[in-house]
């Protein structure tokens, strides 16, 4: 507390031990390390400064040279932050089946995102990153066999680990895997620095690349050439890709790994919401996996047995994966219960109207009264919206012109331009009295008033709008063919 830090960067690591009280059995210390507290959500962002200022130490990267990297998404987010604060453009490939959250993370921090066809799988986004950076010379960072992935995690977390127990023992040390970067860079100093601590690695039950003792086929460079044979679709992004990276395989033929055990989805979700709703942890679906196998070491275990599980990410990534199936948007019946306990302020009966405003309604000028008709005679901004800065349904009018690259004059009447002598009112005040409408948005085509945000989705709809923006020579994407009501905000939609 009250350290001052030079950048982000600075922040990464010295994530917190916290023991988990209320999962398992009572004469068992169950301990869990929280990489939420990195500043982007996940253990990634240890890899991704570690190969970043690996590259740059050994000359791999240049000023301003494109970074790229196949990945499900957390080092995406890691290397975004990284390479935003030092000034590289960055390309990340991405199976599409990974949950939208992490792609327009990725996106909100500058990245670009690639998506790879998810039959192709982990291998596919991998080779695909392999191809754009040997096309255009980019930097490709080979997450899954660069040992300074590994190297990072031996110079931190397996640092803070040791420090974090150093008046006492640690008996299991329990990770998934993905990159391997963390169990291989883990897993080295714990042998060596606390040989007594048994290492325990999770996989998928249905993907036991580990478990099946095959054979993982590597080209030269140490990417694998092909999937793994034991490789099925599982619930834990993330984890264990559709090959045994190199730096795992490292871990592996060092006899690092004491025990491997296999864990069901539905455990790994279990125990995630558990822990949001009984330890107030939240974290992702390989958080509740990695926890999942420490409760089944702690159920085999003699009392005073310590036990510490990596859990790698935040929830909020996930948002859109079955971990949230069954949170509702709405209110639930108990929910709706609660609100009709009291009377006020329910969507069952409706509330007293508000008193009418006693101030003076405000008037058109004539400065208001020119400004609208010369907006609406403007031969270069034949579409012109009158609008509010915030309104939600100007901005879902705002979402259907970018998608279909329908160029619009917005007149936001609320905004600080519009402010002073109240000029912003009295516009809409002359808007009123040209329209005989009230409400806002206010959409007009070459001068026509067609009206709010439903009227125009309507005419989207029957195509009428289209045909106005062709015969006011709009030149617009006449290819889409979106349903402008998904672009409402979500409270507007059907309530159960």
């Amino acid at each position: 507390m009250g350290t001052r830090y030079n950048n982000i960067l600075e922040t990464v690591g010295r994530t917190p031990v916290v023991r988990i009280n209320k999962l398992g059995p009572v004469d068992i210390e169950l301990y869990a390390k929280l990489e939420a507290f990195n500043p982007m959500g996940s253990v990634k962002d240890r890899l991704a400064l570690g190969v970043i200022e690996d590259a740059e130490r050994r000359g791999a990267l240049k000023p301003g040279q494109t970074v790229i990297e196949a990945t499900s998404g957390n080092t995406g987010i890691g290397l975004a932050m990284v390479c935003a604060q030092k000034g590289y453009p960055l390309v990340v490939t991405m199976a599409e089946n990974f949950s939208v959250e992490r792609r327009r993370m990725m996106r909100f921090l500058g990245a670009r995102v690639v998506l790879t066809p998810a039959s192709d799988k982990g291998s596919g986004m991998l080779a695909k990153a392999v191809e754009l950076a040997e096309t255009h010379g980019w930097f490709l960072c080979r997450q899954f066999e660069n040992e300074a992935n590994a190297e990072i995690h031996s110079r931190t977390t397996a640092i803070e680990i040791l420090d974090d127990f150093a008046d006492t023992r640690l008996d299991y040390w329990v990770t998934g895997f993905g990159t391997g970067g963390t169990l291989k860079g883990v897993s080295r100093v714990l042998r060596e620095k606390s040989p007594d601590t048994k290492i325990v690695v999770c996989e998928p039950d249905n993907s036991p690349l580990l478990g099946s003792q095959q054979p993982q086929a590597r080209a030269a460079t140490g990417m694998p050439s092909a999937s793994h044979p034991a490789f099925r679709p599982h619930l834990m992004q993330g984890w264990t890709p559709d090959f045994i990276s190199k730096l795992t395989e490292d871990a592996a033929d060092a006899n690092l790994i004491d025990e491997i055990r296999p864990i069901a989805g539905s455990d790994a979700l279990k125990v995630s919401q558990d822990l949001a709703r009984l330890e107030g942890i939240f974290c992702g679906i390989t958080a509740g996996a990695t926890l999942a196998g420490g409760l089944q070491l702690a159920q085999s275990s003699p009392p005073g047995t310590k036990i510490l599980c990596m859990l790698p990410d935040t929830g909020e990534r996930y948002l859109s994966t079955p971990l949230f199936a069954d949170i509702e948007t709405e209110m639930t019946k108990e929910e709706i219960e609660i609100s009709r306990s009291t009377p006020g302020y329910r969507f069952d009966k409706p509330s007293a109207p508000a008193p009418a405003p006693k101030n003076a309604p405000v008037k058109t000028t004539p400065q208001a009264e020119q400004f609208l008709a010369d907006a609406l005679k403007d031969q270069n901004n034949p579409v012109v919206m009158f609008a509010l800065e915030w309104c939600e349904f100007c901005w879902s009018l705002r979402k259907l012109f970018g998608r279909c690259t329908i160029p619009y004059r917005s007149v936001d009447l609320d905004s600080a331009q519009y402010q002073q002598d109240n000029l912003g009112g009295s516009i809409r005040a002359a808007l009123n009295a040209h329209t005989g409408c009230v409400t806002i948005p206010q959409i007009f085509v070459a001068g026509e008033f067609v009206g709010g945000c439903t009227e125009v989705f309507d005419e989207f709809k029957n195509g009428r709008f289209q045909q106005r923006l062709k015969d006011a020579g709009v030149k617009f994407d006449t290819e889409s063919s979106i349903d402008p009501y998904t672009l409402l905000p979500t409270w507007l939609h059907p309530r159960k």
